[in-house]
């Protein structure tokens, strides 16, 4: 399985909206296919979730990679580190993988220096071995660095698939050593029949959701389906054995829309 430079697999499992005994079971079913990369947040009320799914699929804590975010309602003074330890309950575990800010704080409510300098001291403190952001655009992503000093970010998590690229802040990425998570990898479904990306679907034997997920795999970027289906499940995690060429890999990066499926009125200034 391939990863990040900082050990995270590539494929990984989103886990919005698996919530109950039906969540459970459906995040359990990715673990016995496979996935090892466990993607939730303090907003998806799924942690308890990932965490019982974890202990009934019977694989050691080195086997799984666990991602969680912080909600913008804990980034008030003192806030933050508390809100990680109830997590931290809920997943069952002493220390996450991952911890990534969810948003920037909505209008600036939370100065910026407030909630980054509380994720570091998590990590200082063993509750997380790697931190990161998630929504964060350029601008935002180097004023939280250069307040960490020494402490590394290594993620951003944001929207990316076919019809929305993120170039620029996929390149900035990479030219300062932050990994990138890919949300809504395969779009909504919005790909399916899409006059080039059907086509192409078809010569290489797969589907264009499958295309989509291979595409920023290529790309080096990690990615995060989310499905309760055990069948989408399989033909997602598939994805990691397509290859595809040069020219698959223009084709694919030609149906740029520039769409986004999640914003807010309240969002940041995206790049």
């Amino acid at each position: 399985m391939k990863t990040t430079q900082y050990g995270m697999p590539l494929m990984g499992l989103g886990t919005f909206g698996r919530t109950g005994a039906e969540g459970r079971d459906a995040i359990l079913a990715a673990l016995e296919i496979g996935y090892r990369h466990i993607d939730t947040a303090q907003t998806y009320e799924t942690e308890g979730e990932c965490g019982e799914a974890f202990r009934l699929s019977g694989l050691k804590r080195s086997d799984i990679h666990f991602t969680t975010k912080i909600s913008t309602e804990n980034f008030d003074p003192g806030a933050l580190v508390p809100s990680l330890r109830r997590s931290l309950d809920r997943l069952g575990q002493d220390q996450v993988d991952l911890t990534l800010l969810h948003w920037p704080s909505p209008r600036g409510k939370v100065p910026l220096e407030v909630y980054v300098e509380q994720i570091g001291e998590a990590q200082m403190l063993g509750l997380t071995r790697n931190i990161g952001v998630s929504n964060f655009p350029i601008a935002l992503l180097d004023a939280a660095q250069e307040l960490l000093g020494d402490i590394r970010i290594v993620n951003n998590q944001f929207e990316c698939h076919p019809y929305l690229q993120n170039k620029a802040l996929v390149d900035h990425c990479r030219r300062t050593g932050v990994s990138v998570t890919c949300y809504l990898p395969i779009a909504r479904g919005k790909l399916a029949g899409d006059p080039v990306l059907e086509p192409l679907a078809k010569s290489k034997n797969c589907s264009v959701e499958q295309l989509a997920l291979a595409y920023n795999m290529a790309r080096g970027l990690s990615v995060i389906p989310a499905s309760a289906n055990p069948d989408r499940l399989r033909t997602n995690f598939a994805a990691q054995a397509l290859e595809l060429t040069e020219a698959d890999m223009a084709i694919i990066g030609g149906v740029e829309r520039g769409t986004r499926y999640i914003d807010f009125d309240w969002a940041p200034q995206w790049d």
